[in-house]
């Protein structure tokens, strides 16, 4: 008979299941709200410890909800040393490529630099659409599904968005 007093969340099969169906969509959306792959992991991890840690309070239902706010929250304590971490990085990046024309690293790390800064510069609705639909492969539909945002609403960003890319990399040339 199953105990009223603790929730389908503290069951380990259901965690489990839980776990397995939706740990690879929120790293994704960490990564692409924040563009940090160790960090998006991290934080998806330590998401799911905290809804282990409180799976009493938390029902299966609310989970999902749940894990995506304590991520994000998360995300946006650290978004300050993130920056720092950042800017470091881009200060003091070496490299020692020496067969490659020189010419040629100048135009290739501009270009990147300027599809970066392209990507970064849309509006973040729009980047995270775009992202998951380009890097993740995944449908309208799922998108919408997970932003609960309607289909027309994605097709949207994602149009919007590669039309500002598309003018950054035109004005590149």
């Amino acid at each position: 008979m199953k105990n009223n007093s603790i929730s389908d969340t503290c069951d380990e099969k259901k965690f489990s299941a839980f776990f397995k169906s939706n740990v690879q969509g929120l790293r994704n959306y960490l990564y692409y709200k924040f563009g940090n792959s160790n960090q998006a992991e991290d934080i998806t991890q330590d998401a799911f410890i905290k809804l282990w840690q409180n799976c009493k309070d938390v029902s299966i239902e609310k989970a999902k909800s749940y894990i995506y706010t304590i991520a994000n929250n998360s995300s946006l304590n650290i978004i300050a040393h993130q920056k720092v971490v950042l800017n470091y990085e881009k200060n003091n990046s070496n490299s020692d490529r020496t067969n490659e024309n020189p010419e040629f690293l100048l135009q290739q790390e501009e270009f990147r630099a300027k599809l970066l800064k392209a990507i970064q510069s849309i509006n973040e609705t729009q980047r995270i659409a775009f992202l998951m639909h380009r890097i993740d492969g995944k449908k309208y539909a799922e998108i919408a599904e997970e932003l609960n945002i309607s289909v027309k609403a994605v097709e949207k960003r994602i149009h919007i968005a590669l039309i500002e890319i598309k003018k950054e990399i035109e004005n590149f040339r």
